[in-house]
């Protein structure tokens, strides 16, 4: 077990996704990860005693002995946050930021000197373990810190490297991806109320369904293109459903999903960084 110390400002829902797996996966010890959000006493507290961490008000205090420091905070709590915290960070100090839309050159241009920062793209998913994260660095990031970082993220899920220009797309894809598919489930769940199905068995038939699609998908060497056609008999039902997905041209209302997503992902981002500064 690793004796780094992990500070998160912030904690909210992921920064308690990743303290979950951490602390699951015995990355750290529970004492050795702190806490700190701006006044919200009872979090605070309702973290330290379900986990085991500490907690505290004082970033001197959240800072002195920290390794890693987890940026949890809303992206625009990003300036007050590391204003706040910057006396108290060096170089030898990694910043791993979870905040969307938020640049490494941000942070930088904020703290005010050149740091290892670690940029990342975790989802909801990471509450149970199962996030689809994407990473990238700056030029001041070492290998081994680069190491550090993933090891850390893939507590709760898979983890992957890419250039930060591609976060955006990665917010599009893989960030917004889970709503997605609730989407695509509560649609099947009506349908599946119309043609009889009880709430309860469906939901059951649903998830079930769905989690052996992806296990296939992660298991076969084969496309997803060459699976769909080998569930697709000439005549049968999977082609009639999949005639009237293709009429209402389902396909490419979920490309133009994802990209609207990327694209208001870049937004926001120029947005936060320009209100950041």
């Amino acid at each position: 077990m690793k004796m780094r110390k992990i500070a998160f400002i912030g904690c909210g829902s992921m920064a308690e996704a990743m303290i979950s797996g951490i602390i699951a996966n015995n990355y750290v010890q529970a004492d050795q990860i702190t806490i700190m959000n701006k006044n919200n006493h009872e979090r605070r507290m309702e973290m330290v005693d379900k986990y085991g961490i500490r907690a505290t008000t004082d970033y001197h205090q959240l800072l002195q002995d920290a390794s890693i420091i987890v940026l949890a905070v809303k992206p625009q709590h990003i300036f007050e946050a590391l204003s706040a915290a910057k006396p108290f960070i060096n170089k030898k100090k990694l910043i791993l930021s979870v905040a969307a839309g938020i640049t490494t050159h941000t942070i930088e241009d904020i703290i005010g000197e050149a740091i290892p920062i670690v940029r990342s793209m975790p989802n909801t998913s990471a509450a149970v373990g199962k996030s689809a994260t994407a990473m990238s660095m700056n030029s001041h990031t070492s290998e081994r810190q680069i190491k550090t970082a993933k090891e850390l993220l893939e507590t709760f899920g898979n983890a992957i490297i890419v250039e930060e220009a591609q976060l955006d797309s990665v917010t599009g894809l893989s960030g917004s991806g889970p709503a997605y598919i609730y989407y695509l489930v509560e649609a099947m769940e009506e349908a599946a109320a119309k043609i009889g199905l009880d709430q309860t068995s469906a939901k059951a038939l649903i998830v079930q369904t769905l989690s052996g699609a992806a296990e296939m998908l992660q298991q076969s060497p084969k496309s997803p293109a060459t699976l769909r056609k080998e569930v697709t008999s000439p005549g049968g039902t999977t082609e009639a459903g999949l005639q009237v997905l293709q009429a209402h041209k389902v396909n490419e209302a979920i490309m133009d999903c994802i990209i609207a997503a990327s694209e208001k992902s870049k937004q926001l981002g120029k947005k936060l960084t320009a209100e950041a500064k």
